[in-house]
């Protein structure tokens, strides 16, 4: 498993970095969208085929789990909707608690936005269907209009976005992460049930257990699914839908950023193992690496393929065949109830979530994230209007009527057409005459590197070049993982290596003072011995140390502490953090792999990779 060792800014410091789970998530995500598409096709096929029996046949089968006397027993189809559903809303669950406890909505700053848009896409498009559908059993549906399909969301943008989005899918994601809080709970509170009291305890319990769990810092995985399970178990009789269980249960299992010394522990049982491959040593390295990794991302990593690449295509496949024979199709697009549903996933949910936005950030509560411009947001805003996976889920939970359950899949599948035909010409038009075109972060490397003013190990003239923008206090920066030890030890002369300061001065209170101490050490040309001292020391940064180190270095200590001090120094690591802005570096360790920004795991093999890949033809 590939895990975030990447120091992250904090509040004061550059923001918009991506991480790696977070890559992982929208890989994913919009990986399994045409896999659903297809799942929707074939539903719609079978359902209005000779075999469309079968269809209804498949789905009406009971299935049911006995231990003693003791007995579940549900259809297929309520099995998915409640069942699977319940693994897919864990996923998002997970999520949800890793982006607000390490990830992108750790910083308030950027959730008031997407919160705001969030509102916004609720609000405005159930207006709309009310206005449509004002009473009957038709005004308790718009429950429908309120979810965003995160997987088709990110598919469409994949397909008809700009070339480079990866800033635009950020944003939508935050925003699609609250929707999804927003539309289980509505699914709790309105959709569900009778309620249990005695099942509601066990559920408390159950989700006190899940607490207690990850307060302890239990790493295996048996245990949280055990109690994941009893807490469906418990949800299912309480009366409420399984997808609340799932989303309570990835809410409660803890995040974090690995730990430098856990990091540290592995690294040396794995330098173990190769010296000695033996079981009990490998046993131990494995055992290692899965503590130095929460358990929030062990477990997003193994269920996040399962929900994109069977859950969500087979919850489709059981929800989107409808028998459009019969006039069935022609009564649907005379039906309000479906007009209601398109109205207001394609134009509320881009009035709502892209109106919302532009007005927050001309008041002031956010600003876009780099790259992204006013005619991104409307596109990605019109894509949100595609609901399919929640829309359809509350469809089934708010219409015991199939002639109204089918109006709402036929106004669902419309909207996503209609949806993503608007997102579509709405990011041409931002293309063409507002000069939007990726929505992305910088990726060349700007300044190029200037052996005037860059500190270069290996050849000037070298082919290959690798520029680090790097911290001293940071636990991952190359130095410190003898990265570049390895690549220089496999390239030798072929590769210059450029070292770049970005301190993350808000989380390594010492970094600034440090990359000021390098500077002045380069003026004595003892760059790099600093450079590798601190790298050798980074629990020792204070001034004190830094003289002892330029002492220990036989540098002119007088001239050091001199130059320390010095404007010009400071001048030369603001200069690197602006370079570090204008290239698209917003953490460290980035890394720049002949001038193009690497994204990815950064350990040697993979820089090698990418080295030889941009070595010259």
């Amino acid at each position: 498993m590939v895990t975030r060792d990447e120091t992250r800014a904090g509040r004061g410091a550059l923001l918009e970095q991506l991480s790696e789970p977070l890559r992982r998530f929208l890989s994913t995500e919009a990986g399994s969208a045409g896999l659903l598409l297809a799942s929707v096709i074939f539903a719609l096929l079978w359902a209005n085929s000779p075999w469309s029996h079968l269809y209804e046949s498949l789905w009406a089968l009971e299935a049911s789990l006995s231990f003693g006397d003791a007995t579940l027993a549900m259809d297929l189809e309520h099995w998915v909707n409640d069942g699977l559903m319940a693994v897919f809303f864990f996923v998002v669950g997970l999520e949800v608690r890793h982006e607000f406890s390490v990830g992108e909505l750790s910083d308030p700053r950027r959730v008031a936005v997407p919160m705001l848009a969030a509102f916004g896409g609720i609000v405005v498009p159930t207006l709309i269907y009310l206005a449509f559908n004002r009473s009957g059993e038709a005004a308790g549906g718009w429950g429908v209009v309120i979810g965003t399909d995160t997987a088709f969301m990110l598919g469409a943008l994949a397909l008809v976005g700009p070339r480079f989005s990866t800033q635009l899918r950020i944003f939508l994601l935050v925003f699609s992460v609250i929707d999804d809080i927003v539309a289980v709970s509505v699914i709790g509170l309105v959709y569900s049930d009778e309620l249990h009291a005695p099942a509601l305890v066990a559920m408390a319990v159950m989700c006190v257990v899940l607490w207690s769990l990850s307060r302890l810092g239990v790493w295996r995985s048996p245990p949280y699914v055990l109690a994941g399970v009893g807490l469906w178990l418990a949800t299912y009789e309480a009366g409420l839908h399984g997808s609340i269980a799932g989303m309570l249960g990835g809410l409660l299992i803890a995040a974090h950023e690995p730990a430098r010394d856990a990091v540290e522990r592995a690294a040396r049982s794995f330098r173990a193992f190769w010296q000695s491959p033996r079981v009990e040593v490998g046993r131990s390295a494995h055992r290692d690496l899965q503590q130095a990794v929460s358990i929030n991302e062990r477990m997003q990593l193994r269920l996040h393929p399962w929900s994109g690449y069977v859950v969500v295509p087979v919850f489709a496949l059981a929800n989107a065949g409808v028998d459009l024979r019969g006039g069935v199709l022609g009564e649907a697009l005379a039906s309000p109830l479906t007009w209601g549903v398109v109205c207001a996933l394609v134009l509320g949910k881009l009035a709502g979530v892209g109106g919302t936005s532009l007005l927050s950030f001309r008041l002031g509560a956010g600003r876009p994230p780099q790259g992204v411009g006013k005619g991104h947001i409307l596109g990605g805003a019109a894509l949100s209007g595609i609901g399919f996976t929640v829309s359809l889920l509350i469809a089934g939970l708010a219409f015991d009527d199939r002639v109204l359950q089918d109006e709402v899949v036929v106004g669902v599948l419309l909207a996503a057409i209609l949806a993503t035909a608007l997102g579509w010409l709405l990011f041409q038009v931002s293309a063409r005459f507002l000069g939007e075109g990726d929505a992305d972060l910088p990726r060349l490397l700007d300044p190029p590197v200037d052996p005037e003013t860059d500190q270069i190990r290996g050849r000037v003239d070298a082919p290959l070049t690798l520029v680090e923008y790097g911290d001293f206090e940071c636990p991952f920066c190359a130095k410190a993982t003898g990265v570049t030890r390895d690549l220089r030890k496999r390239f030798g002369s072929e590769l210059r290596y450029v070292f770049r300061h970005l301190p993350l001065a808000d989380v390594h209170p010492h970094a600034e003072l440090a990359a000021r101490a390098a500077v002045a050490a380069g003026y004595q040309d003892r760059f790099w011995e600093m450079h590798d001292l601190m790298f050798a020391h980074q629990d020792e940064l204070e001034f004190e140390d830094l003289a002892g180190y330029a002492a220990e270095l036989g540098l002119d200590i007088e001239r050091f502490l001199r130059d320390l001090d010095d404007e010009r120094a400071g001048a030369r690591v603001r200069a690197d953090i602006s370079s570090a802005e204008a290239s698209g570096a917003r953490g460290t360790p980035t890394f720049f792999v002949g001038g193009l920004r690497h994204t990815g795991a950064f350990d040697a093999h993979s820089l090698a990779r990418a080295l030889e890949e941009s070595r010259p033809s």
